[in-house]
């Protein structure tokens, strides 16, 4: 499983090296870990709309484990 760390960075940022990454790899599964509520729900919102799937969401030291899969 690949993993996106975009702890620490501010919107649009999450969202942006997030979609770079899974576009460059077209598809697989990724652990995606964020450190606000905003940044998940946004991220989740543009790789759902890009078609990936979310499999998993998990609460992880003040953050998130997106896990998605295309």
């Amino acid at each position: 499983m690949n993993t996106i760390d975009v702890r620490g960075l501010s919107c649009p940022q999450p969202v942006m090296n997030t979609l770079e990454e899974l576009d460059k790899a077209g598809s697989g599964t990724f652990s995606i870990l964020v450190d606000t509520d905003t940044s998940k729900e946004n991220v989740i919102r543009s790789v759902e709309s890009r078609g990936w799937s979310v499999q998993q969401i998990e609460s992880d030291e003040g953050g998130y484990v997106i896990v998605i899969v295309k």
